[in-house]
């Protein structure tokens, strides 16, 4: 097994770490060619994901249906394409919001846009927000999305312009909180700041690939670190995350990037060195597996396995390790309505976890 070394040494830097239980085990229900990066609920049996190539599908667990649906044109090159997907009920109607790369002027940015979902068909596509990014790379763009009562919180990557991260009018490296049209909230930190743009809710993050809200309305965020310092922050308005001013990471050649600690700057609830390429996120609210309920749940990518965080306030005082004997790199991590809990992987399948 690729990455039991790896697993090892990390169980030993770290006495709140535990290897997998035998009765977590892991089944494939769906299968396709592409990297699956988001996926969303419409129903118990019935989802929405994207396909990083440039695709939105809609498929049926249980009658096995799959069909493209309408999508944009994204730029497919590095770490671009067609990214995020969530669902959203406004009123009588139903709405996918979804992100993806795009040509801005004469870059590729991250775009959000959202298109009305009826009778397994997108229509009336529009864009919300073109992020305004400083960037000639086709790397760290974000881009999940999240829920919070009427407003959207959307992550974007610094885009390979660690700098731009501290700087308030770009977007590269930042958590915005919007209206459901896409438009600045009411309220945000810096809306009345001069030259900031007013989209911004928090900033100096590096990649930022996952957020979730807990029971009690707070944010989380996972983001990655360059060569170790991937983090879980519990995200507030207006505070500076630090990347790269403060960073537990270092150059993938080997020094050191910035100091680990600075006033004025926050630090996370939980950082991994080695890294873990921790890449979607959610917080266990489901019915079903009521020993998990309030712990984090991360799909790991480069390390290629689950993980389960107990919480208690803000601290982490536990981690478990799953599913690492099947080599997957795991993208993103949801559950359904009922409480079942689905991951997938860039190998392009659909994994239920089975917990007895």
């Amino acid at each position: 097994m690729k990455n039991l070394a790896f697993l090892i040494f990390i169980t030993l830097l770290n006495p709140f770490y535990s290897f997998a239980k035998s009765n977590v085990k892991a089944k494939e229900v769906f299968k396709t060619n592409e990297i699956i990066w988001g996926l969303t609920f419409i129903n118990e049996n019935e989802i929405l994901f994207t396909e990083r190539e440039g695709k939105i599908k809609y498929h049926n667990f249980l009658t096995k249906e799959t069909k493209s649906l309408t999508a944009p044109k994204v730029v497919a090159s590095g770490q671009g394409g067609m990214l995020d997907i969530v669902i959203k009920n406004i009123g009588e109607k139903t709405y996918a919001y979804y992100t993806y790369s795009g040509k801005v002027g004469k870059t590729v940015a991250t775009i959000l846009a959202r298109a009305q979902y009826k009778d397994k068909s997108l229509s009336r596509p529009e864009v919300l927000l073109e992020t305004k990014v400083y960037s000639d790379t086709s790397r760290h763009f974000g881009s999940r999305l999240q829920f919070k009562d009427n407003y959207l919180f959307m992550t974007v990557g610094d885009r390979g312009e660690r700098d731009y991260a501290q700087k308030l009018n770009y977007h590269n490296g930042k958590i915005l909180r919007l209206n459901l049209d896409g438009s600045p909230a009411k309220g945000n930190p810096f809306e009345k700041t001069k030259g900031a743009l007013k989209e911004i809710w928090s900033y100096g993050h590096r990649n930022p690939q996952g957020i979730f809200m807990d029971a009690n309305k707070r944010i989380f965020s996972c983001e990655f670190g360059p060569r170790g310092g991937d983090e879980l922050n519990l995200i507030k308005p207006g505070l500076n995350y630090g990347w790269p001013i403060i960073t537990y990471g270092k150059e993938y050649w080997g020094p050191s990037i910035g100091e680990e600690k600075k006033a004025g700057m926050e630090q996370p609830i939980v950082y991994w060195t080695p890294s873990i390429s921790p890449s979607g996120m959610t917080i266990y609210n489901g019915k079903k597996y009521k020993d998990w309920k309030g712990n984090v749940l991360l799909a790991a990518l480069g390390s290629e396995h689950l993980r389960r965080l107990v919480l208690e306030g803000d601290k982490v005082v536990r981690q478990e390790v799953y599913l690492e004997d099947l080599d997957e790199r795991m993208r993103q991590i949801r559950v359904s309505p009922a409480g079942e809990i689905y991951l997938t992987t860039d190998s392009g399948k659909i994994l239920k976890v089975l917990k007895n």
